[in-house]
């Protein structure tokens, strides 16, 4: 079976289940994909979740505990924060202290957010964001409006973040302290050291086995797969690639740029990192414009004239 092209209505323009009939992969796990499962739903097309990668409590408890009291001590004056997994574990600190995290943080310090779920998710808790990139929605595009110097900054991270945040903000003059706030694990993560996420909202979408996925892209019946994370990407290439006939979108560029340095040929990146940026990608790997057509080599001629 070969690619699927998304349908479109008889006056050429993408309709509302422009993705009618396409299967979509989506590696990520039950607890995080609700809001991209029901975007792709709406388009028609039919979500299924691979759960490849899951988060536990950070090994060095010690060193987040120390960070986390010397930013409610008033020690920093930025807070950064790149993921909604960090303030799930910020939140929990907080809540060990008796405090909820927006009552924890003092009222000097200035907060960063990198994407827009990460800042929804901050807001949402009134704690306001001072910082956030609208371009580029990435650690490099935080680092394009952060200002010079800007004393110290507390950047909580995965076990397994890209260290050119942190080395971009110290090349911009911060002093930055980076503490590990959570490891990523294959899926799923052991019960005793996992964060406890939220149950899952997926709207009782399919979860697939690795080998149920390996299966479906070698009978060609997975038109698209969706990578949310580098991690993502790295586990995709050594479970499933290569992907046949099945098209990898990304999340974003460090994504993209994982995937492809890895030999999986991107077919399209999100322009933001969203549930609707995505299925805008899904669509555009699916429903390619068409080329433009050629020119008249005697007008061509003219128009240089």
């Amino acid at each position: 079976m070969g690619r699927r092209s998304a349908s479109r209505r008889p006056d050429g323009d993408a309709g509302p289940r422009v993705l009618e009939g396409a299967r979509v992969l989506v590696a990520r796990s039950p607890d995080r994909a609700g809001a991209l499962v029901s975007a792709l739903r709406d388009t028609g097309a039919e979500p299924l979740l691979l759960p490849l990668i899951d988060f536990e409590h950070a090994s060095d408890q010690h060193s987040l505990d120390v960070a986390f009291d010397a930013l409610g001590a008033g020690a920093y004056t930025w807070l950064v924060v790149s993921s909604v997994t960090t303030v799930q574990v910020l939140e929990a600190k907080a809540a060990e202290r008796g405090a909820a995290l927006s009552a924890w943080l003092p009222g000097s310090l200035q907060v960063a957010a990198v994407g827009p779920a990460t800042r929804r998710v901050l807001e949402a808790l009134d704690i306001p964001v001072d910082l956030a990139p609208a371009g580029q929605q990435s650690g490099a595009g935080l680092l394009d409006i952060w200002p010079r110097g800007h004393g110290s900054v507390l950047l909580p991270q995965a076990d397994i973040a890209d260290p050119r945040l942190r080395r971009g903000l110290q090349a911009r003059g911060a002093s930055v302290q980076a503490v590990t706030a959570y490891r990523t694990v294959d899926y799923p993560a052991d019960p005793r050291r996992s964060l406890g996420t939220p149950a899952p909202r997926t709207g009782d979408a399919a979860v697939l086995s690795l080998s149920d996925a390996q299966a479906a892209i070698d009978a060609g019946t997975l038109h698209a797969v969706v990578a949310a994370s580098p991690s993502a990407a790295r586990r995709l290439h050594a479970g499933l690639s290569p992907l046949g006939d099945c098209l990898l979108v990304a999340i974003g560029r460090s994504t993209a740029a994982e995937a492809r340095a890895l030999g999986l040929p991107v077919a399209a990146v999100a322009e933001e990192p969203t549930a609707s940026g995505l299925v805008a990608a899904v669509i555009r790997a699916l429903d390619p414009a068409p080329p433009a057509p050629h020119p008249d080599p005697e007008q061509t001629v003219k128009d240089q004239t």
